[in-house]
């Protein structure tokens, strides 16, 4: 597990560690473009290798995900598991709160130049989530940050893949940064967090919004606002799980088979029908990442060779 996500678990509240029970299956499947499998959040009676994430999944109709990277392990482990997992797509990147540590050890270039040769593994299909982070990294670890942020925009660019944002307590100065370097052609902001205003001047520039458990919470009306303003085709949908939970299972680890509760949240509040919505999204993703039915590639040697 990365650092960035220990420290984010470490400042939850209590929960109630075992998973949900399976929500009703969807009539028309979509993706979780946003996940964390390789976090093992259940209790003593719940944990869950990623075969059963997705076996789970897949039964109430969430078609595959976006396993994403956050570190170098957790990249390598990312991009290792979609190689043999047709299910699995990978996104690589050092997290905004990792690029300072990386930093501080004097190996950032370094790091940065692996997942350059990670991008170009063929399913590897996003930059992501790289950004910006002021809310756990003070004043003394933005350079590194900005470094970090520009430096994957160039690797997404370079290898045409997607780039998936992590923007906390930064939105301006993300957006300042994307228009500066150049956003690649397909950016997806990853939880999306900003207000209606922010998300409309995201999609006038072309960038995707995706929307995890947040948006079921009660208090997340400004969230909701966003939703209605933007056009149906920039919608994407996450779980960032085992994190952000939609209600009524907070407290509770999120999992990718969860996906349903947010898309008929989603649809509530957009007044729509929840598979129109299901096949609206599964379109949109897959013009950002593309198809997941590839034949996995052949699995790697060394010490992700058992993960076949």
């Amino acid at each position: 597990m990365s650092e960035a996500h220990l420290r984010h678990r470490q400042t939850e509240g209590p929960r109630d560690l075992q998973y949900p029970p399976l929500p009703e299956a969807l009539v028309v499947g979509t993706y979780d473009n946003h996940t964390h499998l390789e976090i093992s959040d259940g209790g003593p009676d719940g944990q869950l290798d990623y075969h059963e994430h997705l076996d789970r999944a897949s039964s109430v109709g969430v078609r595959g995900v976006v396993q994403v990277g956050t570190d170098l392990e957790t990249s390598r482990w990312s991009a290792d598991v979609a190689s043999v997992e047709p299910r699995v797509l990978a996104a690589v990147a050092l997290h905004p709160n990792e690029a300072p540590r990386y930093d501080a050890e004097g190996t950032l270039d370094a790091a940065l130049a692996e997942i350059d040769e990670l991008a170009g593994r063929p399913r590897v299909r996003a930059i992501g989530e790289t950004g910006l982070d002021f809310f756990r990294t003070g004043a003394d670890g933005r350079d590194a940050q900005f470094r970090s942020f520009e430096a994957h925009i160039e690797i997404a660019k370079r290898h045409n893949l997607a780039l998936q944002i992590h923007d906390r307590d930064a939105h301006a100065e993300v957006i300042e940064t994307l228009r500066r370097v150049g956003a690649p052609e397909r950016t997806v902001f990853h939880c999306f967090s900003g207000d209606a205003e922010m998300a409309k001047l995201c999609t006038d520039n072309g960038w995707y919004l995706s929307f995890a458990g947040t948006v079921t919470f009660k208090n997340a009306g400004g969230l909701r606002d966003a939703l209605s303003v933007i056009p149906r085709s920039r919608i994407l949908i996450e779980t960032d799980a085992p994190y952000l939970t939609p209600d009524p299972l907070r407290g509770r680890p999120n999992a990718p088979y969860l996906i349903p509760y947010t898309l008929r949240a989603m649809a509530a509040h957009l007044e729509t029908d929840v598979s129109m919505l299901a096949a609206q999204v599964t379109s949109t993703t897959e013009e950002v990442y593309g198809r997941w039915d590839a034949e996995p590639v052949t699995a790697p040697d060394g010490p992700f060779a058992d993960l076949a």
